[in-house]
């Protein structure tokens, strides 16, 4: 299907929505960041890797907005994942978006936490660096080969506070009660799709046998089950569709006693809308946040911060 047929539901959602189909030509810009647990900020290995990084040709510029993030302005030159520091475990790959749920999640010191679809571990890894590697996070996904990379990033990046697990998200066993869940949920990643020569859409994902959306309520629903009264859980996607993304908060809404949080964001964002196709959503998904790749130069990113209230 052609980019600008796939995108047409869209043209109404979306701002400035011509140059949103214009930057899909281009090619994802690159980030990464610094990982402090083994090279701390302000401390000279921190400055060390920088320059290390810099000798080996990659040209890079600090991201002002979010602390340790980096944008790779020579991507096709260099890859990250080439670099001595990456395999050192100073530097993991991941796209700026990808910091938003952990911001929104604002993990501490202490505090039992649950990323219940974590492969690859981006966000267990950023959850690691900012509570100092002293909670306790259980990274959760259920496929074994998403695992054994999830396993690898977490020992490469000198990560000690974490606990492994291979669950079905909407079945991770009810028992033990978390401070905060994360829940970067599957999805059909619409936010990553770029346009190819002859406007083919490219990194799209298959649609799959599963109901997505169902899959969806069901690992929200369990996630809020985990967390203990007045706990926090992130609800988030890459996606633009709102019936994985509003209309799976506003399904939690209906079935359990939750209140959305708002939140004090860095980058650009669009507030959640409250109705879609003729559907009305709870007036309070307005409190849920859009990031569109054309706005943020990066993974277009939806995030919804939610409380259990009983």
């Amino acid at each position: 299907m052609d980019y600008k047929e796939y995108f047409a539901r869209y043209q109404g959602l979306i701002p400035d929505y011509e140059a949103f189909l214009e930057y899909l030509k281009s090619p994802m810009p690159q980030y990464f960041r610094i990982n402090t647990l083994k090279a701390p900020s302000e401390s000279p290995v921190y400055q060390k890797v920088l320059e290390e990084i810099q000798k080996q040709n990659l040209k890079i510029e600090p991201v002002k907005e979010v602390p340790h993030f980096y944008r790779v302005l020579n991507p096709n030159e260099v890859l990250i994942g080439n670099i001595r520091e990456y395999s050192l475990g100073f530097l993991h790959s991941m796209t700026l978006t990808s910091s938003l749920p952990v911001i929104a999640l604002d993990p501490g010191p202490g505090e039992v936490i649950l990323d219940l679809c974590a492969a690859p571990g981006g966000k267990t890894g950023l959850m690691a660096m900012i509570t100092e590697d002293k909670a306790i996070i259980v990274a959760n996904d259920k496929r074994l080969d998403r695992l054994t990379g999830l396993v690898a990033n977490i020992k490469r990046l000198g990560i000690t506070c974490c606990i492994t697990t291979r669950y079905r998200g909407e079945q991770f066993p009810i028992g033990l009660q978390f401070d905060r869940v994360l829940v970067d949920a599957p999805c059909t990643g619409e936010g990553r799709y770029r346009v190819g020569l002859e406007g083919e859409i490219l990194y799209q994902k298959g649609t799959g046998k599963a109901n997505l959306t169902a899959v969806q309520k069901g690992i929200l629903v369990r996630a809020f089950d985990l967390v203990k009264p007045g706990g926090i859980i992130v609800y988030s996607t890459c996606t633009i569709n709102p019936k994985e993304n509003e209309e799976v908060v506003d399904y939690l809404l209906r079935k359990r006693q939750a209140k959305i949080l708002d939140w004090g964001c860095p980058l650009p964002f669009n507030p959640g809308i409250t109705e879609w196709e003729g559907r009305p959503y709870h007036p309070d998904l307005r409190l849920t946040k859009r990031f569109y790749t054309h706005q943020v130069h990066a993974v277009g990113f939806f995030v919804a911060k939610i409380q259990r209230l009983v």
